[in-house]
């Protein structure tokens, strides 16, 4: 993989602040951006199953009725 200027630059500038080398600070970045691609992905399959079965918020009317006995005054 190679790095343009700008890059090594910016690198290298962290390097300094963040007391690591550039390789840790790779290794960081990709494990960053590997995690968020995962939640992206997860999200995505969340809202496609949501698409295709959205919650029915009558199926939960007898837990409201059951709070309301036990907690009247919430």
């Amino acid at each position: 993989m190679q790095f343009d200027d700008a890059q090594v630059a910016r690198l290298d500038a962290l390097e300094l602040a963040a007391d690591d080398s550039r390789s840790e600070l790779i290794r960081r970045a990709i494990d960053l951006y590997v995690e968020a691609v995962g939640e992206a992905v997860a999200d995505a399959r969340y809202a496609a199953a949501y698409q295709r079965a959205p919650e029915d918020l009558e199926e939960f009317a007898p837990l409201r009725t059951l709070a309301v006995r036990a907690w009247p005054e919430a």
